[in-house]
């Protein structure tokens, strides 16, 4: 499981759910009912993001970090 990439978790009222948005992987985000859940579901799309992308010949995007230099 990689997890090193940025995820962003908010509350979407709209959905009535926790939202978790990866940045450098476009598309890539899932949601959950509570904050943990999102977390989880969030790093299981990262893998298969990934895995997709390998198996398609699409470049995987380079590590960017909001806080790479903090």
């Amino acid at each position: 499981m990689n997890k090193k990439y940025e995820i962003i978790i908010y509350w979407s009222a709209k959905d009535c759910a926790f939202v978790a948005e990866v940045p450098e992987l476009p598309g890539c985000m899932a949601d959950g009912q509570s904050y943990q859940e999102a977390l989880s579901n969030a790093e299981r799309m990262i893998d298969e993001w990934i895995e997709t992308a390998t198996s398609l010949g699409r470049p995987i995007p380079q590590l960017i970090g909001r806080f790479a230099y903090a």
